[in-house]
């Protein structure tokens, strides 16, 4: 009941976002479905006359439909940006197989005896096709069409990672805070609306029973509908620069707290686009366009974007390395960093510390076999992370685990695993009182925050390097893990979290 009653109390509290993104999702389920159905069944016309091509057709669509949808919804990025249009495109891709497929099957499996008497009745093709060969074909054509709204209505939960809204921002919210509330606020209404869809189809293949195609019509013109009227209503919004984020609460803040100051000093209009996943996808958007900035750390630079193996360890000789080395490889400019330390840090709870001494990484060693590392997927691929682990400490855990970031320190203090990676200024630390080891072999490089950004951007708007460089050598490792704390466990507003600290710091009015 507990449990029902905050569900309950966040409803109230986030209603306004989440019709917000109820009806994103439900506009962005619809185009694509609409796109797939406008490719899908005329195709499965065209190949149901030439079934020599149909298995081979029909295979490429079956073999888009395993690229994963992380990874199709990435690659898309690099093509057409981030926002809704790249999100449309990989939705459609994969509602195309059911749609095809039925289409193709629903019309094959018609009578040759009822062709046969259609064309005596002097039929032609086009007339034998639409009073007939669909009409008993329609069935199957909506069950494919059923499966693929489905299909389309829970990957455009994904959809959120890149920037394209709907439902999948409040599931992104709960995962990230491990926070089920926000979880089910997300995931019921992704479930109704998938019911709610089905309903509807279900109710216009009855009516469609007949030849009559009515129904159908009217079903695509209130889709259309649905579609095109509020974006007759829509205003430009006007804006001059585009600050992204990655996920988690640090990125949104440090975003706002940019936009925050450019606007206040100058006359331009900033837009924060943040929880856009990780750092490819980010880093991505900055080099295609659609973002003008975002928060990177000197060590992501280095290790995760640049590749490097090799780079000094002091701060300052490590930021300049970044800021040369990311100028000359991708012409970004990687401006002053602020003073705290997100650095990567291995994390035990007190209790394990306590009981084995251990206070260095180094002294895990003779635990290696009996210990369960949980490690998110971004630390176990980079080599400034258990990419390089081995090579630094000379040996390996027996068993690592893969998991979100927002769910690693619950595993740990339930037992799950017995250490994780974690950030300097992961507000977890101290809300489970998490013990931080000492890294004796210096595997995590620094990590100092700045903004890095379009070196056009600069030059279009050279007013906005200013107030970027304004929280240039401030911000402490405290004063960012109590602004993450405030929107982590106390559900804050980032950009609020982000007003009252530059007021009560100054910098803003």
């Amino acid at each position: 009941m507990e449990a029902i009653q905050r569900l309950q109390d966040l409803f109230v509290m986030r209603q306004e976002l989440l019709w917000s993104s109820l009806w994103q999702h439900m506009q962005l389920s619809l185009l694509s479905l609409l796109c797939a159905v406008f490719i899908a069944v005329p195709l499965g016309i065209v190949l149901s006359r030439y079934p020599r091509y149909a298995e081979w057709v029909i295979g490429v669509t079956a073999v888009l439909q395993t690229i994963p949808s992380l990874a199709l919804l990435g690659f898309m990025i690099l093509l057409v940006g981030i926002g809704p249009t790249p999100a449309i495109i990989a939705l459609t891709i994969y509602a195309l197989l059911p749609i095809l497929r039925n289409t193709y099957t629903g019309i094959n499996e018609v009578d040759p005896a009822i062709r046969e008497a259609a064309t005596g009745m002097g039929m032609n093709w086009r007339h034998r096709l639409l009073k007939v060969e669909l009409p008993l074909a329609m069935p199957t054509v909506m069950a494919g069409i059923r499966t693929s709204m489905v299909l389309i209505v829970g990957t455009a939960t994904l959809a959120a990672l890149i920037g394209a809204g709907g439902l999948g921002d409040l599931i992104m919210i709960g995962i990230q805070r491990a926070n089920n509330e926000y979880i089910l606020l997300g995931a019921i209404p992704a479930a109704l609306l998938a019911l709610g869809f089905d309903l509807v189809l279900r109710i216009t293949e009855k009516r469609t029973k007949g030849a009559s195609y009515k129904p159908i019509i009217g079903l695509l013109t209130c889709a259309v509908a649905l579609i095109v009227v509020p974006l007759l209503f829509t205003e430009e919004s006007g804006t001059d620069i585009v600050i992204g984020g990655k996920l988690q609460a640090e990125p949104a803040i440090v975003a706002n707290l940019y936009k925050l100051l450019i606007e206040e000093e100058t006359d331009l209009n900033v837009a924060v686009q943040s929880g856009l996943g990780g750092t490819d996808i980010v880093f991505n958007a900055l080099k295609v366009g659609d973002i003008d900035l975002y928060l990177e750390f000197s060590g992501t630079i280095l290790s995760g974007i640049l590749q490097k193996t090799e780079f000094s360890y002091d701060p300052r000789t490590a930021y300049e390395e970044a800021r040369d080395e990311i100028y000359e490889a991708d012409g970004l400019v990687f401006l002053e960093p602020m003073a705290y330390q997100n650095t990567y840090a291995i994390a035990v709870t007190k209790e394990f510390a306590e009981e084995t001494g251990v206070q260095t990484i180094s002294e895990l060693e003779p635990y290696r076999d009996q210990l369960v590392a949980g490690f998110t997927f971004e630390f176990i691929d980079r080599q400034d992370g258990y990419a390089g682990f081995s090579e630094v400490y000379g040996f390996e855990f027996a068993d690592v685990q893969t998991m979100d970031a927002a769910l690693r320190a619950r595993a740990l203090v339930s037992g799950e695993v017995q250490l994780i990676d974690a950030y300097s200024t992961d507000p977890e630390l101290v809300e489970y009182e998490l013990h931080v080891l000492e890294d004796d072999r210096q595997l995590f490089p620094p990590y100092q925050g700045g903004a890095l950004v379009r070196e056009d951007t600069l030059l279009r708007y050279p007013e906005i390097e200013a107030p970027l460089e304004r929280l240039a050598g401030a911000v402490t490792e405290e004063e960012i893990r109590q602004l993450n704390y405030a929107v982590d466990y106390e559900d804050a507003d980032p950009e609020a979290v982000a007003r009252d600290f530059l007021q009560e710091k100054g910098y803003i009015k």
